[in-house]
């Protein structure tokens, strides 16, 4: 999933504490300014979630200095390349948890699913006796996921522990959580060990790690990110396209927000139909009052920040 450019995206995560949090934000800010960096980063009382662009000497910095910092010494960084800046300005925000999710009270430090590689993952996620469950969103999922995989049809992670009553027919199975980075599964493999599951397994370094380590056998579909690259290509080995243009059902890997701004609805459409339509998921919302013009991609930001 490499693209050969002079930027690099990062993403990482890693739970641990940060009792001074507020300060820390603050702090963090500053810095990743100081570099030259760009994109967002969470930081919470739990620990710290990011994605973000630079140059690869501003990357190796901010990977050098954060691991030289004994709250974040065991943190992994997943590196991919890009032709431009993947993000337009920079964000370090103070939040009650680095993913939502309403589990404030599962602690992924304590206790958390057993962690999978790339090639224990394939080893396992075909057996009769495993069930692998993808705890992404659905606009995610409808764009790739796993063969077989089974998908929630999540709005957003917060509506996962009320996806119990679906998942009970699964207790007995081993069971294995994949997601975007590893980050979410931290949090959805210890809720589930939290309420009796047994056997439970998470894929380290979720979609990503898998396709750096494998090439992304499997794995149906591109990867929807939440950057300017906006999805990625995954499986270089057996590649399809399981996603389809909402207007005429060809399938296509392109995702859009809608160009009415107050509808901002993810869909997925093909270029010509996108054209046709501005860019909207519908006709009543290419009469709104809010619809933007539309910019060729479906993917909207503001002006850079430099």
């Amino acid at each position: 999933m490499t693209n050969k450019g002079t930027y690099w995206v990062l993403a990482f995560y890693y739970y641990t504490p940060i009792f001074d949090a507020e300060d820390f934000v603050v702090q963090h800010l500053s810095y990743c300014k100081q570099i030259g960096l760009r994109g967002r980063i969470y930081i919470a009382r739990e620990g710290i979630n990011g994605t973000i662009s630079g140059t690869p000497q501003q990357c190796n910095i901010y990977m050098d200095d954060l691991k030289s910092d004994p709250r974040f010494e065991g943190i992994s960084f997943k590196i991919d390349e890009f032709d431009h800046q993947a993000f337009n300005r920079l964000h370090v925000r103070l939040k009650n948890e680095i993913v939502h999710s309403g589990l404030k009270n599962v602690n992924p430090i304590r206790r958390t699913g057993k962690h999978l590689h790339g090639e224990e993952f394939q080893k396992l996620k075909d057996r009769e006796d495993v069930v692998v469950i993808d705890v992404r969103s659905n606009y995610e999922t409808r764009l790739g996921k796993f063969k077989n995989a089974i998908t929630l049809d999540l709005e957003t992670f917060r509506e996962f522990p009320g996806k119990l009553p679906e998942l009970e027919q699964y207790r007995d199975k081993k069971v294995i959580t994949y997601c975007t980075g590893g980050i979410k599964c931290e949090k959805a493999s210890a809720y589930l060990l939290e309420q009796g599951f047994k056997d439970v397994y998470q894929l380290y370094d979720g979609i990503i790690g898998y396709a750096k380590e494998t090439g992304g056998k499997d794995f149906d579909g591109v990867l929807y990110v939440f950057d300017g690259r906006v999805t990625v290509p995954i499986n270089e080995v057996n590649p399809t396209v399981i996603s389809l243009c909402k207007k005429c059902e060809t399938p296509v890997a392109r995702n859009l927000n809608c160009a009415n701004v107050d509808c901002n609805e993810q869909f997925v459409m093909c270029e010509s139909c996108s054209v046709e339509m501005e860019g909207c998921c519908s006709d009543d919302c290419m009469k709104a009052p809010g619809k933007r013009e539309y910019n060729g991609t479906g993917f909207y930001t503001r002006p850079p920040v430099n």
